[in-house]
């Protein structure tokens, strides 16, 4: 299984990346993380955010490798707590299939992307910036893989 994360955003600031680096290269073979950033929609000057998301939309859902599942993060979505994240990663791990996190850009997600995700995740009822999302999201992984080797990073 791998998991990648498809993401709107190409000239990320350095700190972002090694961020990033720092959580992703944690994780074991069974459950790498795979980055695919994606161009941004550029923006017209009176272009209106709703055809902005949708084209991000459609970059990502085309990235999407074919049959993994995906899933969307949103703040609109259902928060899941780390032991929920272990438990599907559990499940995740099991079961084989990739799957996809879809992270928006500065606009959010295109309804496209919410419609065909089968969950949508909010990390945080707070409105995070995209780029930082990147990070929280391989950090919770991590955590999650951790919490289910037994590992000592989880302390909860």
């Amino acid at each position: 299984m791998k998991l990648h994360i498809l993401c709107i955003g190409r000239r990320i600031p350095t700190w972002i990346s090694e961020g990033y680096r720092e959580y992703a290269r944690r994780l074991p073979p069974e459950c790498a993380l795979n980055l695919i950033e994606i161009e941004p929609a550029q923006r017209a000057r009176n272009l209106p955010a709703d055809q902005v998301r949708a084209e991000e939309g459609r970059r990502l859902l085309k990235a999407a490798p074919k049959g993994a599942e995906l899933i969307a993060l949103d703040e609109h979505g259902q928060p899941w707590s780390t032991q929920d994240l272990a438990q599907r990663l559990r499940l995740w791990l099991a079961d084989g299939r990739d799957r996809v996190f879809l992270i928006g850009g500065a606009e959010g997600l295109a309804d496209d992307c919410l419609k065909q995700a089968s969950a949508i995740w909010s990390l945080s009822a707070l409105t995070l910036p995209h780029q930082l999302v990147r990070i929280l999201l391989a950090e919770q992984l991590y955590r999650a893989w951790s919490l289910i080797q037994g590992h000592p990073y989880h302390r909860a």
